[in-house]
């Protein structure tokens, strides 16, 4: 919502604790010209990654967020994929007084 792209969402596990999002568009795409020499392991989008893994720590849902896909390494599709691993509890996380 805040970076003005709406994703397909795929899911193909049977446990239903794992999706992909695959995005339109990748905002950040726009501001990578070419990877410095040297540099072709640099994943500047795993920015998307952190913003989405510590919005669902917000609402206490811990997950993993990775990059299947990527624009930028030449994939044809820009793809995240999102794997819940459990709820967190609010008591353990609130801070202590």
């Amino acid at each position: 919502m805040y970076l003005g792209i709406t994703p397909s969402v795929t899911c193909n596990n049977s446990s239903r604790n794992e999706f992909s999002l695959i995005p339109d568009k990748n905002p950040l795409v726009e501001f990578v010209e070419e990877f410095p020499a040297g540099r072709s392991s640099l994943c500047y989008c795993s920015l998307l990654c952190g913003i989405i893994r510590g919005a669902l720590e917000m609402v206490h849902l811990a997950a993993d967020v990775t990059f299947l896909q990527n624009r930028l390494k030449g994939d044809s599709v820009t793809e995240i994929g999102i794997t819940f691993l459990k709820k967190l509890d609010e008591e353990k996380d609130r801070w202590k007084k």
